[in-house]
């Protein structure tokens, strides 16, 4: 079997993984491990009455609609993503903050997107690229969607970084290994990016990482691996009662507090040239 990034292939899953997949992303965006990670460059995003944003790959819209509640944002929101139901999601809790007339979203492929050339003053990326079949080619139509000195942001993980303690460290390197395989088709594209960046004609303005840690408890790393643990088991990566072993043992160190996991997350502001 090979692993197949749930993300990239979501309209592929069944309404159970689906459902998952979306409770994830809305927890995720409520943690607060995570959260403030987005807040260090939303200002970025926000700035002028007219603002004119586009998320690519906006999931359920939690980060579109986060930054459309910021009090500096008055600008325009839209929001793509290629899963229907992920949009449909979207529209239904941006209609329960009275968001609707705000945020706009609509399916779309993140490869093709379907805007003129020069419609936004910002786009950004907030946990895609690592999972698009073509990065370049996204990156690609980033630029050509927004505006010439306008703003592209990506915040993504280096997920190769990703690691789980296990006092069995041959098994806690073959179960990071497969758990990162299992759900991110590009692991290390944050890596390549200030060397692609300036050949797409982006200019880097800024750019800075930030481990996300926990240890002790676990309450992002709980979501994230409860969630994507079982695509190990369908990739065939590892054994299934070892996966299911590993697991436990990973609920159980959060319950009594010996836990640990980290990753470093990167976001790089640039500017159309």
């Amino acid at each position: 079997m090979v692993a197949r990034d749930p993300h990239r292939f979501v309209n592929e899953l069944d309404q159970v993984a689906i459902d998952r997949l979306i409770a994830r992303l809305e927890g995720r965006a409520k943690n607060a491990v995570f959260t403030r990670l987005f807040d260090k460059y939303a200002e970025h995003l926000a700035a002028g009455e007219s603002t004119r944003v586009l998320e690519v790959g906006c999931g359920t819209g939690a980060t579109l609609r986060a930054l459309a509640s910021r009090r500096d944002f008055s600008g325009k929101a839209v929001g793509v993503d290629q899963s229907p139901h992920f949009v449909a999601a979207a529209q239904k809790f941006a209609g329960e903050e009275n968001l609707a007339g705000r945020v706009e979203f609509r399916v779309g492929d993140a490869h093709r997107l379907d805007f003129p050339d020069a419609s936004f003053d910002v786009v950004f990326a907030h946990t895609l690229i690592s999972h698009v079949t073509d990065p370049v080619e996204v990156l690609r139509e980033m630029v050509r969607v927004v505006r010439p000195g306008g703003t592209i942001a990506v915040f993504d993980g280096d997920y190769a970084s990703m690691t789980y303690a296990s006092p069995d460290h041959e098994l806690g390197q073959r179960m990071d290994a497969a758990l990162v395989t299992a759900s991110f088709n590009n692991p290390r594209i944050m890596r390549d990016l200030p060397r692609l960046m300036p050949e797409l004609g982006l200019k880097l303005k800024a750019a800075w990482g930030d481990a996300v840690v926990e240890i002790g408890s676990g309450s992002y790393f709980r979501s994230f691996v409860e969630t994507y643990a079982p695509y190990i088991k369908q990739a065939g990566l590892a054994p299934a009662d070892l996966v299911d072993t590993w697991l436990a043992a990973q609920l159980q160190s959060m319950d009594d507090g010996t836990f640990f996991a980290s990753c470093t997350y990167y976001t790089y502001l640039t500017r159309r040239e």
